[in-house]
């Protein structure tokens, strides 16, 4: 009896379920399929794909820590410059790269890296803008220091048109060449003479002066910039001269003599500009 009922039954399913059957089987040997064509494709044995899963698991989660360190970087120097809203739910995406497929961590990658390249470019754009910004307000701020100094020159020529040192030469007279000179005026005198082939007349005028100037004090400055015996405006122009301009007495001179030659002439020239203006 119970082996007749098993005979009942197994026909019933055979004759019930063959379509079932055959789907399954159908089922199974595509995937066989797949497997066989998985495996020539990356040239690996079935036995060997384990492992490929693992290194590719493994280079998504690489690509992944590089992209987060990277994308960290560039959000937190886009604060203030570029909106970076995008990337930053782009790397929340990613952030849980270890719960992820490797075929999602790859594209979460490519669109996190796309958008911190384009972070970073608006970021360089800030700041190219914001240094020509700078550079054209120090411009404009040397250029009124430059004009309220010669302003200021102009203004103290009217109340005081001559140095307090010259005030027996009568207007236009050259001033005598002191009977002692400084060590400084005495660098200035052989300087000029042997340079320029300048005499006592003009050594007198260069004397007279920078008494006005500066009073041949080599640390001399002017709220405007200027600086030094020559008074030379910005006092970094005498660099030209020596790198030691700020401190040595020698190369202010040099470098104010050659101002001078190329501006006036002579050292008269220059002076008789001063009494006239009350700059040089």
């Amino acid at each position: 009896m119970v082996l007749a009922i098993g005979a009942v039954v197994g026909i019933a399913a055979t004759t019930g379920t063959g379509l079932l059957v055959r789907t399954a089987a159908d089922e199974t040997a595509a995937r066989i399929a797949a497997t066989e064509e998985l495996t020539a494709s990356v040239d690996l044995a079935a036995d060997q794909l384990d492992a490929h899963g693992l290194m590719l698991t493994a280079r998504a989660a690489r690509d992944a820590e590089i992209t987060l360190d990277g994308a960290a970087e560039t959000i937190a120097a886009a604060r203030g410059k570029s909106d970076a809203a995008e990337l930053e739910a782009s790397v929340a995406a990613l952030r849980v790269f270890q719960l992820l497929a490797p075929e999602r961590i790859f594209e979460l990658v490519d669109i996190a890296d796309a958008q911190a390249a384009t972070v970073r470019a608006e970021v360089a754009e800030f700041d190219r803008i914001a240094a020509e910004k700078a550079a054209a307000e120090k411009a404009a701020a040397e250029r009124a220091a430059a004009e309220r100094a010669e302003a200021e020159r102009a203004a103290a020529a009217q109340d005081e048109p001559s140095s307090p040192d010259q005030s027996s030469a009568g207007p236009g007279s050259s001033p005598a060449p002191p009977a002692n000179p400084s060590e400084a005026q005495a660098i200035a005198r052989d300087l000029m003479a042997a340079q320029y082939g300048w005499g006592p007349a003009q050594f007198g005028c260069l004397v007279a002066l920078w008494n006005y100037e500066s009073g041949w004090n080599v640390y001399a400055s002017n709220p405007s910039g200027a600086y030094g015996i020559p008074q030379a405006l910005p006092g970094s122009k005498m660099a030209s001269a020596g790198a030691d301009w700020a401190t040595s007495a020698r190369t202010q001179i040099i470098w104010g003599l050659g101002y001078i030659a190329g501006r006036y002439s002579t050292p008269c020239g220059a002076w008789a500009h001063v009494e006239a203006n009350g700059w040089y």
